[in-house]
């Protein structure tokens, strides 16, 4: 049997394009990105609540390939960040092979034929390989506090923000202080009569060095793209070096870690000059912990009258507002929802979604049952023909897109093998993942999350088997090296 498809990429985002324009390199244009939304970029589609913008500096945050001379800042928005996707998907002619509006509901393997039956509704599309590109934060999280549904006011999720609700005078309640408060908060903070905040725990937040790029850089950049080559190359490090150096090392890094805290906290209290207010604002677990954030106006922000920051806890939402675990009563307008997502190895995604492999396996049961593994971050056995973008153990941690061309890289690579041994299934064997494995969560087991304080942090760095699986414990060079040294005979080949 023939299938419709060759590859069916899931998912529009930067994860998808980026494997989509990989696969058109390979010289294969038999295939199809499905989109459950109703247009690309993923999380920049997504979130345009106020100040959006990227954490990481621009120069990291591009593809190799398609280094972008005219970012306006070093931390540019997230509406330029949008223009850049689109712009990759014009540049590379990927409009034709996306289908939007398309959810997946399942897939499952035919063993007879050698291919992938994906449900689209009522509709099944079949092809012979699969490439999964769901980002790292796939659904937005309704947090279990009693009382949400009786709420009579207006509520927002960050994710799905209300451009047509006007904040303006509003009072205004926010449950959250991750990185995605950290940009919205200040800005709410201005146009807000009353701003409540609602912190379970803090977050440590550098100042932000988010400088304009003057034009006459962004001419020498197009100029000389070599100088934008370097500069993406001592940023890249830099980053890594803070996001991975430090927290995968384990102890030796704790001493950076703990500069880095210092710095912090030095930071804070030339923002905040209330003692008690500093306290609130300070993380009780260390530096590394969670992902850090950057922000010139976050702390300060706290400082304004019409800003109230609560850490008691709440007991319950009412029909009016908010009540504290200390009994107070916060009544409020409008309710906004900054709580996070469900992470992409969580299994509660694949049963919302099956993916049934070979014999009988079942993805949600191995995440839910089995330590949350993948070989090179890519290939699960008994899921054959199935490639992930972002797997267990595959983001270096840095920039993305780079993760994005690795992950690609690999799984081309194995297609490519596959299609010149003649063979139509091709799938990871169980020696070559357990060794990976061994490999991968021994270098994580060692690193600051269990060396930190870290026990109260309530991370995402940590999977819900209590294991560091969000990210490769190596670096970026390390993982592109692999992509293109792996022995293909870790993979099992069948006609």
């Amino acid at each position: 049997m023939n299938p419709d498809y060759e590859i069916i990429i899931v998912g529009a985002g930067v994860g998808g394009l980026g494997a989509g324009i990989a696969v058109r390199k390979a010289g294969i244009d038999d295939f199809l990105i499905i989109e459950r939304a109703d247009d690309i970029g993923g999380t920049w589609r997504d979130n345009t609540y106020p100040d959006v913008a990227v954490d990481l500096p621009s120069f990291t945050y591009q593809f190799s390939f398609e280094k972008n001379p005219n970012w306006t800042r070093v931390f540019p928005k997230g509406g330029e960040v949008k223009a850049y996707i689109d712009h990759c998907a014009d540049k590379y002619g990927l409009r034709p092979y996306i289908r939007l509006k398309t959810e997946m509901t399942g897939r499952e393997w035919d063993e007879q034929n050698h291919l992938w039956r994906i449900r689209i509704g009522d509709e099944v599309l079949t092809c012979r390989f699969v490439l999964t590109a769901l980002g790292a934060f796939v659904d937005p999280l309704k947090p279990d506090i009693p009382g949400l549904d009786e709420f009579e006011g207006k509520v927002i999720q960050t994710s799905r923000w209300d451009h047509e609700h006007d904040l303006t005078g509003e009072r205004v309640a926010v449950i959250g202080t991750g990185s995605t408060s950290v940009q919205m908060v200040p800005k709410v903070a201005k146009i807000a009569g009353k701003l409540t905040v609602f912190q379970r725990r803090a977050i440590w937040v550098f100042a932000k060095p988010d400088l304009k790029i003057p034009p006459g850089v962004r001419k020498l950049f197009t100029r000389l793209p070599v100088t934008q080559t370097l500069v993406r190359a001592v940023t890249a490090a830099v980053v890594e070096a803070l996001l991975v150096g430090v927290i995968v090392s384990g102890k030796p890094g704790s001493v950076v870690a703990k500069g880095a805290a210092a710095a912090i906290r030095r930071y804070l209290r030339t923002q905040v000059s209330d003692p008690e207010l500093r306290r609130k604002l300070t993380p009780d677990y260390g530096f590394g912990c969670k992902r850090p954030s950057v922000s010139n106006s976050y702390y300060r922000t706290y400082t304004r009258e019409n800003v109230e920051l609560v850490t008691e806890g709440i007991e319950r939402i009412t029909a009016s507002g908010v009540r504290s675990n200390d009994g107070r009563e916060h009544e409020i307008d409008t309710l906004i929802l900054a709580t996070g997502f469900r992470l992409s190895n969580d299994p509660e995604n694949y049963r919302k979604v099956p993916v049934k492999g070979r014999d009988g396996f079942d993805l949600a049961d191995f995440f839910a049952t089995e330590k949350v593994q993948a070989y090179e971050g890519v290939s699960i056995p008994k899921l054959p023909n199935s490639f992930f973008i972002f797997g267990p153990f595959s983001w270096t941690g840095s920039s993305w897109h780079v993760m994005v061309e690795t992950q690609s890289y690999h799984a081309l690579r194995v297609i490519a093998e596959t299609k010149r041994r003649g063979a139509t299934a091709v799938e990871v064997k169980q020696e070559a993942n357990d060794r990976f494995f061994e490999f991968a969560h021994g270098r994580a087991s060692g690193s600051l999350l269990f060396s930190n304080n870290c026990e109260g942090a309530n991370t995402y760095y940590l999977d819900h088997h209590g294991d560091f699986s969000l990210l490769r414990p190596t670096t970026a060079m390390q993982a592109r090296w692999s992509s293109r040294r792996f022995s293909l005979d870790d993979y099992v080949y069948r006609p």
